[in-house]
């Protein structure tokens, strides 16, 4: 019973990552992470593909091995996360303001204190 609820799983997360190459605030790179992780429960073939992958293979190995993010990934997320702050600090209202930039600084203290592959 656990296979099948796997897979879906791990389209649904393919499903997004590919949503995000293109949507700008939807990161690709860990709905592939969480792809291959359901795979490997439940459809191999599929986590070998991920894997093999050339260009996001690479990075799902870094994270499985060292838990390492690529440093052109924390650099882009950098520049996206602050751009994401300083929108929401001129288009929130109030309090609201401090929100996306609050969340930035948490996702990049933790992002930071990760390994660079």
């Amino acid at each position: 019973m656990k296979k099948p609820v796997y897979r879906a799983l791990g389209i649904c997360s393919v499903a997004l990552g590919l949503i995000g190459v293109v949507l700008p605030l939807l990161p690709t790179t860990p709905f592939l992470i969480l792809a291959a992780y359901f795979f490997a429960r439940s459809h191999p073939e599929w986590e070998a593909r991920l894997l093999a992958h050339p260009t996001a293979g690479p990075a799902i190995r870094a994270w499985r091995e060292r838990g390492a993010i690529p440093l052109l990934g924390k650099r882009l997320a950098t520049l996206m996360l602050a751009s994401s702050a300083l929108f929401g600090w001129y288009a929130l209202p109030g309090d609201w303001r401090y929100l996306p930039g609050a969340i930035g600084m948490i996702t990049l203290l933790w992002m930071w204190s990760r390994p660079s592959s």
